[in-house]
């Protein structure tokens, strides 16, 4: 099998929602002592893009969508320990994540601290229900580089917009880069909001991470 048909058989399990073989295809790319890096990318990234795009065509909704999330940060998590000594090459910045406050809403947002962790960045996944304010204090003390904030319901994207007009009304919009996602969260929103970028699917805020601090392809 070429390392194509292996990541297609990767992101067919993802997409069938097929636990069980995702997890077993993450273990045979680890014995097999495949480039993690490029089976995540290729293989468990694809596959994110495809649920979202299953999403956004209406044959997919919040059950399959969190169920195919939950399966990838399953199988990303048993990859990680194996990409150490590759991530040690290529830090590429650092990151703070969390779910706005109001907002229990979790699995989005933790596979994109996982996907961001996955290609290099260190990550400070913060959780769900977080003030602006507390937001704004772990991004300085850990003098990140990029802030990430994810609301699922339209009642907090407020909160969204507060934390960028605090981080104005400190003096420190300029030393960080924005990235607002969520289900209800769009380009316009993230335009209206201030926010240095959008991404529907972690592996788009991946991609727009990379290219806000000067790190994309």
């Amino acid at each position: 099998m070429s390392h194509e048909e292996f990541f297609e058989e990767i992101s067919k399990a993802i997409i069938d929602l097929e636990e069980e073989k995702a997890m077993e295809l993450a273990k045979k790319a680890i014995d097999n002592k495949m480039n993690v890096l490029e089976v995540i990318e290729k293989g468990f990234g694809i596959a994110i893009r495809r649920l979202g795009e299953l999403w956004d065509a209406g044959e997919y909704f919040l059950p399959e969508l969190m169920m195919g999330g939950l399966i990838v940060k399953k199988s990303i998590d048993l990859l990680l320990p194996h990409l150490d000594k590759e991530k040690d090459k290529f830090q590429l910045g650092k990151a703070v994540v969390a779910t706005i406050e109001g907002d229990v809403h979790s699995i989005g947002k933790t596979i994109v601290a996982t996907m961001l962790s996955a290609f290099g960045f260190q990550v400070y996944d913060l959780g769900e229900d977080v003030p602006p304010d507390k937001i704004i204090e772990e991004a300085l003390e850990k003098e990140v580089d990029i802030i990430g904030v994810s609301s699922l319901l339209t009642t907090t994207m407020m909160g969204q917009k507060k934390l960028i007009e605090l981080l104005k009304e400190r003096g420190i919009r300029d030393k960080f880069k924005v990235i607002l996602g969520g289900a209800p969260i769009t380009k316009n929103w993230a335009d209206e909001c201030g926010a240095d970028g959008y991404a529907p699917t972690a592996m788009e805020a991946v991609d727009l991470a990379k290219s806000l601090i000067g790190k994309g392809e």
